[in-house]
């Protein structure tokens, strides 16, 4: 009974087992349905059992039990009936997560290796999650990912109990995302010439075009599908940086009395371009209506708009930028870049949606609402939480997990920092400078993918798995806060057992021992870079 992520409390009850058959009953009331759905489909695919309903207090059972808190949830497990418990439906989700973990890794495959010997152990586990925002981050711009792989994404995080998907959808490399009144982002906008290959350092290109987008329905479908297994999807749309793909197709959008826009494509290198929006009126009502359709297809409290690495030499050399620096007030371009974010800050709070961004949007000040992604390192995460703000905490020095996870030679694309499975596993998202209310302001922690070096599913799996496991168990487990003191041999034991999960669910996890030999190559930029990666 290796669970992972830990759970608070799990007792093992020797002798009262629960064997599984044909006549193996799945009961619900309706406000568990997306619990008892998932759970019917997922077990009856793996198990071959039909688990019709049947009556309480027999067979497989979900119930509420208002005592608990909304993700909480109780296991008993008893000769002929397997109580669950949960305080919501969310709970009820992650309570059927751990029983499957508890039938063993054949239930994590898609159709029946075996007709009988499904057992449930006897036991009682009691569980809660330590944060509430436990996610990931899905960089989906550099390199386009198919629907169908999002969703398989969806599944994985669920699996591991994390609850928030972030889809990165716009970039300098391409803009994901269909906005109807503006069809030309991803007519043009999605599309790309070339890509580079590595690092920036080698300066190769594949000469292929790469692109692809999700139409609204696609988006709808990702929602609904996260949804229904416990996860919110929280959409970034990039401003006023990162957004040369839109102004290559809206060239308007740029500074055009400093570069012809005209001419400009989407970006076919990896880091920051210089081609930033114009600050008109203008371009904060196109704006607007991305986001209005934004808000239709996001259900999510908030909305994240980057705010993070805008270079300002175009607001510099631009008159209308002066002008308009003159014209608000302002003090400098930085102010600019603050005006802006307030504005959607405003924009958003009008709406009942929140704001969250980059620890840069710190600069100028923020309205009371807006939260913060800390990613370049604690210090915005520290003064964004003692300011009173709301902080989800993904430090790129421990959470990257584009980052190389061995300095070996043959690490596939060797950027940076190396960051093992054990690193991860010792992360702490609470930083020490933080007690009471401050540290309460740390709403949860996020491990983030940027995909410049991921141009596939496959890849992905070699640079998330095995440690975002550890991750999740970070993020869900009440492990000591001290990072030394946690068990990270306990931790690497149950894993050995989980990697089992990983195989069944089809995930290709880099082996202990070393990449596999499809990943297995030198890094374009020879000696690996130690530091921080080209961007972000």
């Amino acid at each position: 009974m290796d669970l992972i992520p830990a759970p608070s409390s799990a007792v093992r009850r020797p002798g009262e087992d629960f064997p599984l058959d044909a006549a193996t009953t799945l009961t619900a009331p309706p406000g568990l349905a997306d619990a008892e759905r998932w759970l019917r489909g997922t077990l009856t695919a793996a198990t071959g059992l039909p688990l019709a309903p049947g009556r309480p207090g027999t067979g497989v059972e979900l119930v509420l039990d208002d005592t608990l808190a909304a993700e909480a949830y109780r296991i008993t497990v008893r000769p002929g009936h397997a109580r669950l418990a949960a305080g919501g439906p969310v709970g009820a989700l992650w309570a059927a997560q751990t029983l499957r973990q508890l039938l063993g890794p054949d239930a994590y495959r898609r159709a029946p290796l075996r007709g009988e010997g499904w057992v449930l152990p006897g036991a009682d586990i009691a569980d809660a999650p330590r944060f509430g925002w436990r996610g990931a981050l899905l960089d989906v711009a550099r390199h386009f990912l198919p629907k169908a792989d999002v969703l398989r994404f969806v599944d994985l995080l669920a699996a591991h109990k994390l609850n928030v998907l972030h889809l990165h959808l716009t970039d300098d490399q391409g803009w994901r995302v269909e906005i109807k009144r503006y069809p030309r982002l991803t007519e043009r906008g999605a599309w790309r010439e070339r890509s580079m290959v590595g690092d920036r350092s080698g300066q190769r290109r594949d000469d292929r075009p790469h692109g692809g987008y999700y139409t609204q329905d696609d988006l709808r479908e990702i929602v609904a599908y996260a949804a229904a297994r416990g996860i919110t999807v929280v959409p970034e749309i990039d401003l006023p940086g990162h957004t040369q793909a839109a102004v290559a197709a809206y060239p308007e959008l740029g500074n055009t009395d400093v570069v012809d826009t005209a001419a400009l494509g989407v970006w076919t290198d990896w880091g920051v371009s210089h081609h930033v929006l114009n600050a008109s009126e203008e371009t904060l009502r196109f704006f607007e209506g991305v986001l209005e359709e934004v808000l239709e297809l996001f259900p999510s409290e908030f909305i994240h708009l980057g705010g993070d690495e805008c270079p300002k030499e175009q607001w510099k050399d631009s008159a209308a930028a002066q002008a308009r620096i003159r014209e608000l007030g302002l003090a400098n371009e930085d102010e600019l870049q603050s005006h802006l974010i307030r504005h959607f800050d405003r924009w958003l709070a009008g709406r009942g949606r929140r704001l969250i961004g980059w620890d840069e949007i710190l600069e100028g000040g923020l309205a009371p609402g807006a939260a913060v992604s800390s990613w370049r390192g604690f210090g915005g995460g520290i003064a964004a939480a003692k300011a009173g703000h709301d902080v989800v905490m993904c430090p790129e020095q421990h959470v990257y997990f584009d980052h190389r996870q061995a300095d070996g030679p043959d690490e596939p694309i060797p950027v940076g920092f190396v960051r093992t499975l054990e690193d991860v596993y010792r992360f702490e998202p609470v930083p020490e400078q933080l007690d009471g209310d401050a540290a309460r302001r740390v709403i949860g922690t996020q491990a983030n993918l940027w995909s410049e070096f991921t141009d596939s599913a496959r890849d992905i799996d070699y640079r998330v798995f095995p440690r975002l496991v550890a991750f999740a168990e970070v993020a869900w487990s009440a492990l000591p806060t001290v990072p030394a003191e946690r068990d990270y041999a306990d931790f690497e034991r149950r894993l050995r057992g989980h990697l089992a999960v990983l195989d069944a669910l089809g995930v290709e996890y880099r082996p202990a021992d070393g990449p596999h030999p499809w990943q297995r190559r030198p890094g374009v930029a020879g000696r690996p870079i130690e530091g921080p990666p080209p961007v972000r």
